[in-house]
């Protein structure tokens, strides 16, 4: 792979005497997507909050677009679209007025607000305040600010959590169109058929331990049908 987009080197996170993620090695190109499964506890969050820049790892490099945290951290946060597992929204604040905050920050203007909010299905509910919306709502409007600023990176830790069959359809085909204009891409998911469809690297982790890796081809030729739950059973046994 010439030129990664994400070159991540021997990064690995520990809390006193807790290891949370052993050092782990990975690379995603431009027009790459890359999913981190395994079971709960496994590090993948962790694994993306550290690329993100939010956790500082303890040992180890990142570098976005050849950019690190330490070197500049503003340009580092602007190549990123981060989108967490979960978030508590300020009360009383609409769709509209969230991602109008979220647009501020990123110097993105009301037009790509409006065009972000249809993407994700939400332009009708653009007055609706975010404390009305279901699980699956509030995740939109998170992927929506992830894609905001259309950065180079696009970062979702379990991005389809709360989803109903037709936007987990939806997210795969945003997803194929994000990486189809040039955008990496890294997610964590518990949704193995989502990875099958959209990754072109799996990586598993079990317990902080990359024990996995591969495309789902290598994983297909390996275990047949429905690689990647073969995969992770054998992962967990």
């Amino acid at each position: 792979m010439a030129n990664p987009l994400v070159l991540a080197t021997g990064i690995g996170k520990s809390i006193k005497k807790q290891t949370l993620v052993e050092p782990i090695d990975l690379k995603v190109a431009a027009g790459e997507v890359l999913a981190l499964c395994g079971g709960n506890g496994a590090g993948k969050s962790t694994i993306l909050r550290m690329i993100a820049g939010i956790l500082q790892p303890t040992s180890g490099e990142i570098q976005v677009n050849g950019l690190t945290w330490a070197g500049n951290r503003a340009q580092f946060a602007r190549q990123i679209g981060y989108m967490p597992d979960d978030y508590q929204f300020t009360q009383g604040l609409t769709a509209m007025e969230a991602l109008s905050f979220w647009a501020s920050l990123r110097g993105v203007d009301k037009t790509r607000v409006l065009e972000t909010l249809a993407i994700v299905g939400l332009e009708e509910k653009r007055h609706a305040k975010v404390q009305t919306f279901s699980k699956g709502m509030r995740q939109r409007l998170l992927f929506a600010q992830a894609i905001l600023a259309k950065p180079p990176l696009l970062m979702m830790d379990e991005p389809t959590n709360g989803l109903d069959p037709y936007w987990m359809d939806e997210f795969v085909r945003l997803i194929r169109e994000v990486k189809r204009e040039g955008h990496a891409v890294i997610f964590s998911t518990h949704q193995l058929p989502v990875a099958e469809e959209v990754a072109d690297q799996v990586i598993f982790l079990n317990q902080g331990k990359k024990c996995g890796e591969g495309s789902v081809e290598q994983y297909r030729a390996r275990y047949g049908d429905h690689p990647l739950h073969a995969a992770f059973r054998e992962v967990l046994a």
